[in-house]
């Protein structure tokens, strides 16, 4: 059997592209159904559209012929998604420990970037900062693990910007995200309806973060290699 045509690899890349489109579409279709059941306050609209978000967000990076690390650093947020939309505390750690899973996986995506040193001091500054400010006010038995988790998430956000702007908002917006429900777990004062904004930024973060990692796999490829 001889190679493909270059008409048939054509067409076979504008189907994947029509794919990609498709799956994009629907991860927007579901953070729009999720954000508006949020603000309506319609928790069944919730539990029953943030689990179909990063499944469809690793669906459309699959298609766009994503490196594996990201794969995994989108369906570990997908365990974190489903584990926290329970209330109970082991559920709470679970669901951390999976999103720390994720970041992990970035890093590993994240490792041959060079960081602003003044950016690394920022999120050196952030991290030290935040943990001082809510430790008080954390249960006792999450001071730990917070921190810890706190520590991995802030060198994505980090490493992130290395990759670019994009990938760089996206670390930010994930790490403000998870701000957002540490603030509410330390029972400080909370925006109107903040789930809403919690899930608006986390979304908004792990798209991002998925782009420039795309964007810049692409690049590599284009160029005649591949890098993670």
């Amino acid at each position: 059997m001889g190679p493909a045509s270059p008409a048939g690899a054509s067409v076979g890349s504008a189907s994947r592209e029509r794919l990609a489109r498709t799956f994009l579409v629907a991860f927007f279709l579901a953070v729009g159904c999720d954000l508006a059941s949020l603000a309506l306050g319609l928790d069944a609209g919730h539990t029953v559209a943030k689990p179909l978000l990063m499944p469809l967000l690793t669906a459309y990076a699959a298609t766009r012929g994503a490196p594996r690390p990201l794969l995994a650093a989108l369906l570990f947020g997908w365990g974190g998604d489903v584990f926290l939309l329970s209330s109970a505390d082991w559920a709470f750690l679970v669901g951390m420990g999976s999103f720390a899973a994720g970041h992990v996986c970035y890093l590993l995506l994240f490792r041959r970037t060079r960081t602003s040193p003044l950016v690394a001091g920022f999120y050196a500054i952030a991290l030290v900062g935040a943990v001082a400010l809510l430790w008080p006010d954390l249960p006792a038995d999450l001071r730990i693990p917070v921190a810890g988790y706190s520590v991995l998430l802030t060198a994505m956000a980090c490493r992130a910007s290395g990759l670019g702007l994009v990938a760089g908002a996206g670390g930010a917006l994930f790490l403000l995200s998870d701000m957002l429900i540490a603030t509410g777990v330390a029972e400080w004062p909370q925006l109107p309806a903040p789930d809403f904004w919690i899930m608006l930024t986390y979304c908004a973060g792990q798209l991002l973060l998925a782009t420039g990692v795309l964007a810049r796999h692409t690049q590599a490829y284009r160029g005649g290699r591949i890098s993670a």
